[in-house]
């Protein structure tokens, strides 16, 4: 059994680890503003966190996680390159996995440094790795990336191709939209004929709260969507063997090269794969035995849009993951105002690790 003297000497220990690199130690207040989490998460967050209002800074949240107000302090204090540990509680509401704790500790890592982004992936996953050494653990990989490249590279309109980007964590909507783009949905048109839009924008009853001028440009936009050709069908087969693609690294890698050939806009982010995985074996890594799934992170990682990775536990199926971390290097260009500053986390649960630890040595 764990006890809360246990949790906190295991979260010292494995901070120890990250303090050891020279990374500056933060700490980060309990309660966060909630405007700045609710733009980043949208409003999928208020089912997540615990919230609260101030008198004078209006709707509160007990802190989810460190990296938002981390990132916010890195990017107010344009200072770059940084390196930040931290070890705290974060706060989440469980309706889904009503056993899990509400309020548990964190060890975290982040990296804010441009020079090479491939090399600052493989310390921060090789960190993480040697952290859990001794612990039975299954590692999940992947590259939100290359997959952000592919529907970038699609040969089709920036609308199609942002609305696809958009919802790239969102599994069923994103499939939604490409089989509606690549002509493969069985939905019916709302407007069969390109005349009956100029009947619609003539005349039309508002209803709710858009203005005329909103319905019109909506109506505009689906004019256009319905005068433009579906996606090519080759150009979906890429993208669907991208998604599902499944294999050892080194495999997977072989694969990606390959299709780079057929798609050249994913070249830059295949290339970032391959020196990654050069940056792992040279860290010690088993790049070998290392797995790769073209779709890890798309569920549970929201703000990652790079390099992705997971540690499970082999011997308890239905654990949290004991880590989680990847590249968001949008996160920073978005709270930057527009600068962008390459960066890459990952987080630990000490009361997991000491969990573990412990069920491996009876």
């Amino acid at each position: 059994m764990t006890v809360l003297k246990d949790i906190s000497l295991e979260a010292k220990n494995l901070a120890a680890i990250f303090e050891a690199t020279g990374a500056e130690v933060v700490e980060m207040d309990f309660l966060q503003i909630s405007n700045l989490l609710l733009d980043l998460y949208g409003e999928d967050i208020r089912g997540r966190a615990f919230i609260t209002n101030d008198p004078v800074y209006g709707e509160m949240m007990l802190r989810p996680d460190f990296t938002i107000p981390i990132v916010e302090q890195h990017m107010a204090n344009n200072v770059s390159p940084a390196r930040y540990t931290y070890c705290g509680k974060v706060f989440r509401r469980q309706e889904e996995f009503p056993d899990r704790p509400r309020e548990f500790m964190q060890v975290g890592y982040e990296i804010f440094d441009g020079a090479n982004p491939a090399k600052a992936d493989a310390e921060i996953f090789s960190l993480v790795n040697d952290a859990l050494s001794g612990i039975k653990v299954r590692i999940s990989t992947g590259d939100i990336g290359i997959l952000m490249a592919a529907v970038s590279s699609l040969s089709t309109t920036e609308t199609r191709k942002k609305s696809l980007l958009r919802h790239i964590w969102r599994p069923q909507r994103f499939r939604t939209l490409l089989n509606q783009f690549s002509g493969l949905s069985s939905k019916p048109h709302p407007i069969k004929d390109a005349k009956d839009y100029n009947k619609i924008i003539d005349k039309f009853e508002i209803i709710g709260s858009r203005n005329v001028q909103e319905i019109k440009e909506r109506l505009q936009q689906l004019k256009s969507e319905h005068e433009t050709a579906p996606i090519d069908s080759a150009e979906v087969k890429i993208l669907d063997d991208i998604l599902s693609l499944k294999d050892t690294s080194k495999v997977a890698l072989s694969y990606l090269e390959k299709v780079s050939k057929k798609m050249p806009g994913i070249e830059k982010t295949v290339d970032n794969f391959a020196k990654r995985l050069d940056f792992l074996e040279n860290n010690g890594v088993n790049v070998d035995l290392l797995d790769f799934e073209g779709s890890y992170g798309r569920t549970s990682m929201e703000y990652y849009d790079g390099f992705v990775f997971g540690f499970y536990s082999e011997t308890h199926k239905d654990l949290a993951p004991v880590a989680t971390g990847g590249r968001y290097d949008a996160l920073t260009e978005r709270m930057g105002q527009g600068k962008r500053i390459p960066a890459v986390g990952a987080v630990l649960r000490p009361d997991l690790t000491l969990l573990l630890r412990g069920n491996e040595h009876d």
